[in-house]
């Protein structure tokens, strides 16, 4: 099998996988992540269940592009679209408002707020979630572990619960920057990729113009 065919298998096996509700395990521009179909809730209990994650606990809704974004949470076209428009993609998770409380089994105890992203991926991850839209994705380590920058950094509990996982090699293994909007003021909730004071210079200027 030469490189090409491999690499088109290995997306249609991810993109299979993710449409029948099981877990798979992608590379982000962080770190690598766990990921399901976000649009039900056993796909997302499944992959939380295979974490360890408590359900509790929110994930971010990761979409292939901006556009995808807007159709998955429509709401945002005119409540902060320029401003997601001039952020993403890139290495941030921003908490956004979330009133018609879509995708509650992603959103943890606070309903009226969702955490998304529009990710830079390596290949062959952004041929998957271009072809699945979206997907929920949480990093694929286990609680309190340390961000897995490369495939073999991912405990082998969860790669034998996911149906398949893609290799893209190390990834810079920092967590994306995670930025509230839902208040007056924007909010560093993780700094990560982005520094904090970055992070809030961007954001800041946005908002104000």
């Amino acid at each position: 099998m030469d490189s090409l065919t491999a690499l088109n298998g290995g997306v249609d096996e991810a993109v299979a996988a993710l449409r029948s509700g099981r877990p798979v395990v992608l590379p982000t521009d962080t770190v690598y992540g766990l990921c399901a179909t976000p649009y039900s809730e056993e796909p997302v209990r499944r992959a939380y269940r295979l974490k360890g994650r408590d359900p509790l606990q929110p994930s971010a809704l990761l979409a292939s592009d901006v556009d995808m974004l807007f159709e998955c949470l429509p709401e945002l076209r005119s409540r902060i679209g320029p401003v997601l428009r001039a952020l993403l993609p890139g290495p941030l998770t921003l908490v956004v408002p979330n009133p018609a409380r879509r995708y509650r089994w992603l959103t943890g105890a606070r309903a009226d707020t969702i955490g998304i992203r529009v990710p830079q991926l390596p290949e062959p991850a952004d041929a998957v979630l271009s072809r699945a839209g979206s997907v929920m994705a949480t990093s694929a380590n286990l609680p309190g572990g340390p961000d897995p920058a490369r495939l073999e950094d991912v405990p082998p509990e969860i790669l034998k619960g996911c149906a398949t996982a893609i290799d893209a090699g190390e990834l810079p293994g920092v967590p994306s920057t995670v930025i509230d909007l839902t208040g007056d003021d924007p909010v560093v909730l993780r700094e990560g990729a982005v520094s904090a004071v970055e992070a809030l210079e961007r954001v800041a200027g946005l908002v104000a113009e």
